[in-house]
């Protein structure tokens, strides 16, 4: 008989909406013991309500490296272990290159990078120990392709995308799997609320950066993607026996993947000559 004891323990940061509210719900109503995180605890309180011995709830504030070091250990402490990492927390940015605040990109930064990655720090030890776990990282297609007024967003989720391909290397002789969920656009907060905006305008920008950012604040709550078939998505990758790398979440993030693949694909052949031509020739080697 299986029990609840048997099923994979997940870890998933950023639960007061979108993906992470939608992914921690789906984990429970599947059984799976469920750490359910927020830097505001009473905002999943709810979610955690029909499920008291499958779910922990903790505040947790990935920025600070003392409460993700006490949440994984709470975690551990509760359930013995972590089978799933998600980190999920992060925030947008709107704005060009020139017209963004730093203060306020460094902050995101924090958050969408150094975040993730102390919490991958944190879990990982106990997942080398038993040689079994899943990194979830949440990216974007914007992790892939990059859009005007988002570059510095953009420059997070590359980011993101690099530090999960080098660490899907590392740990892959480890018995330890990385996975990249890379969306475009969902019903989430992240077109409203959740991303900050440059306080400055630039007219030389207005149709680029500024018609972007018009265009994405427009569809919020409107976007094709499903937070919810999102969550099973998500939780089928983790659970195949050759789960990928990267996993596109959504028409548009397919489409736009796809055709970014093609324009390199004719960019490198259209210059391999030259590419060749920066080598010593072979005669000289």
């Amino acid at each position: 008989m299986t029990t609840a004891a048997d099923k994979p323990v997940w870890f998933i940061t950023g639960c007061s909406t979108g993906f992470g509210r939608a992914l921690a719900r789906h984990t429970l109503s599947l059984g799976y013991p469920t750490v359910v995180t927020a830097r505001n605890a009473a905002q999943v309180a709810d979610i955690a309500a029909d499920y008291p011995d499958l779910a922990l709830v903790l505040a947790l504030d990935v920025t600070v490296h003392a409460q993700v070091q006490a949440a994984v250990d709470a975690a551990q402490g509760r359930f013995g272990r972590i089978d799933v990492l998600v980190n999920n927390a992060g925030v947008g940015y709107f704005g060009s290159l020139e017209e963004s605040d730093l203060e306020a990109v460094r902050a995101m930064f924090e958050i969408n990078v150094w975040g993730l990655t102390q919490m991958t720090r944190a879990v990982l030890p106990g997942m080398r120990q038993r040689r079994s776990g899943t990194v979830v990282n949440l990216s974007s297609v914007g992790g892939l392709v990059a859009f005007p007024t988002l570059s510095f967003y953009n420059a997070s989720k590359f980011a993101v995308e690099a530090l999960s391909e080098s660490l899907a290397q590392e740990v892959a002789p480890l018995g330890l799997k990385v996975l990249l969920v890379e969306p475009g656009p969902f019903r989430t907060d992240w077109a409203g609320r959740s991303a900050a905006e440059a306080p400055r305008t630039i007219p030389d920008y207005d149709a680029t950066a500024g018609a972007r950012t018009q265009m994405i604040r427009g569809y919020s709550g409107t976007q094709p993607g499903d937070p919810e078939r999102a969550a099973a998505a998500i939780v089928q990758a983790v659970e195949a026996d050759h789960p990928p790398l990267r996993l596109l979440l959504g028409e548009m993030a397919l489409q736009t993947a796809t055709a970014k693949l093609a324009a390199m694909q004719q960019e490198i052949a259209g210059w391999a000559a030259v590419s060749r031509g920066a080598d010593y020739p072979a005669s000289e080697c």
